[in-house]
């Protein structure tokens, strides 16, 4: 038997919850007990009664759910607040991003937790699927974001996405043609724009040819391409990705310079520290800022603001594992199931994941 704490998420204008009322009855089926903070899940549409209808026990104050749960569960990293709510040996399975906050970094070892990130939990064939369903979300949303920008109040170039007849729609440059520039092409090309996507993947380029609509055009990605479309682009969407690692810098503050006025640039590689050098995490209440004339959208958790889809969405991808731990225990489902020991990030103390380590110059061990 597990205790599985859920508590309410404190970050700017998160509104999702890191299980449904199915999850806690499936969880209650199997011998464990779900702890759930009360009013955690109004941000998704789930009322506390839906979740004790399913055998949740409600609790008043986050401090209690650290305090009974052997296993976290949430949406987004621990914020400062709950640092100290934290408890050596203490799973916590969310989103972490280690690589984009050194501080964050050294504040968990410091607390001594298992880290299980949802974002490096990968299946053998190299398959992402806990990080994929908000992918998903933020490649789509970033078309929205990036056309509501596009607009003159919110000092964008004033121009409509897909124009109109008599006058040329944006164009609109995607950098990484994985799950986030898929849906941004599928979007961007509805809406009518002229969309390029770029890649190093010329087997995904290919593929992306033959399914997307004749305003989708695929580009070999390297400096000089990136460099010549984003001169170009009235929207720059960045969605380059590698597994627990810093995102790459693509776009130099010399080049920002050098864009349009009015031009937007989404960077949904924010989360892992932003691919364009001028980029720094922004929330929803204040979403953009502008840099050399060129507005910047960074919120950090996009799909936060669609949560009862992004909720729905996620833990249809999350709940699997976490029955898996709570049934299998920390170790034995470590030991035995790869897609959960590739998510563990650190361990008493110790990082545990090569591309943190990395990113900070600190040392690791491996799992």
């Amino acid at each position: 038997m597990m205790i599985i704490g859920v508590p309410k998420e404190i970050k700017n204008n998160e509104y999702r919850v890191a299980l449904l009322p199915v999850g806690v009855d499936m969880l209650k089926r199997d011998g464990h007990k779900v702890y759930l903070e009360k009013g955690a899940g109004l941000g998704s549409g789930i009322t506390d009664g839906e979740y004790q209808a399913s055998g949740a026990v409600i609790l008043d104050s986050p401090a209690e759910i650290y305090a009974e749960a052997e296993m976290i569960v949430k949406i987004k990293e621990p914020q400062e607040g709950e640092y100290a709510l934290l408890r050596p040996g203490q799973i916590v399975f969310t989103y972490f991003h280690f690589a984009a906050s050194r501080s964050l970094t050294e504040a968990l070892l410091a607390s001594r937790i298992v880290a299980m990130a949802y974002e490096t939990l990968q299946l053998e064939s190299g398959e992402l699927p806990c990080l994929t369903p908000m992918s998903e979300v933020a490649g789509r949303m970033a078309v929205h974001e990036g056309a509501k920008y596009l607009e003159e109040p919110m000092k964008g170039r004033g121009i409509l996405l897909g124009g109109v007849p008599g006058v040329i729609p944006a164009d609109v440059v995607i950098i990484g043609a994985g799950v986030v520039g898929a849906n941004a092409c599928k979007m961007a090309a509805g809406l009518g724009a002229n969309v390029t996507v770029m890649d190093v993947n010329l087997n995904r380029l290919r593929y992306l040819d033959e399914i997307m609509p004749p305003n989708v055009h695929t580009l070999m990605s390297n400096s000089y391409t990136i460099r010549d479309s984003v001169l170009k682009a009235d929207l720059v969407i960045s969605s380059v990705l590698k597994r627990g690692a810093k995102a790459p810098c693509l776009i130099s503050r010399e080049l920002v310079s050098q864009m349009k006025t009015g031009a937007v640039i989404v960077d949904v590689a924010i989360d892992q520290g932003g691919s364009c050098e001028t980029s720094r995490p922004t929330t929803h209440d204040n979403p953009t800022y502008v840099v050399d004339g060129v507005v910047h959208y960074c919120v950090t958790n996009m799909p936060g603001a669609v949560a009862r889809t992004s909720t729905y969405a996620l833990t249809n991808a999350t709940l699997p594992y976490i029955l898996l731990l709570a049934n299998n225990g920390y170790e034995k489902a470590v030991r035995n199931i790869f897609a959960l020991k590739r998510s563990v990030n650190m361990r008493d103390g110790e990082l545990v994941i090569q591309e943190v380590a990395e990113t900070f110059g600190l040392s690791w061990k491996s799992l």
